[in-house]
């Protein structure tokens, strides 16, 4: 359950970005691409690249909060991604971008992965060949 709270909050954070893309497309009259527009296409690669890494992280922390991962770790990894994906939205959508925003999101989302992924194969050789 609690990656399904988590799941919930980048969901509503996933709809304000799909939001401002789409208020971005009407204000330039523009239905596919960007037509050049850097502010359009600032939305858009923010909104993208929500959708390609988030579910995934979701995914590994729903698969170790099922391997047993406790609530606390949980709570780390899905305020951690939260943070992430508020920092890399928040650059990427600047004009002017500050990389360190974008950087720093990108690092914590790989860390989310990669964290989530190591509690799962650790858990899953504790159960099966430790615990035995």
């Amino acid at each position: 359950m609690t990656t399904a709270l988590y799941a919930a909050i980048l969901g509503l954070f996933f709809l304000v970005l799909s939001v401002n893309v789409v208020a971005k497309r009407r204000r330039f009259q523009v239905g596919i691409g960007s037509k050049g527009e850097l502010c359009l296409e600032r939305a858009i690669r923010v909104h993208a690249n929500f959708a390609e890494y988030v579910p995934f992280a979701l995914l590994l922390m729903f698969l170790a909060e099922y391997s047993g991962l406790a609530p606390l770790y949980l709570h780390l990894l899905g305020i951690t991604l939260l943070l992430a994906r508020l920092s890399h939205a928040w650059g990427v959508r600047q004009l002017k971008e500050p990389f360190k925003f974008r950087i720093f999101g990108m690092l914590l989302t790989f860390g989310v992965i990669a964290l989530s992924a190591l509690a799962i194969i650790v858990l899953y050789f504790v159960r099966f060949y430790i615990a035995k």
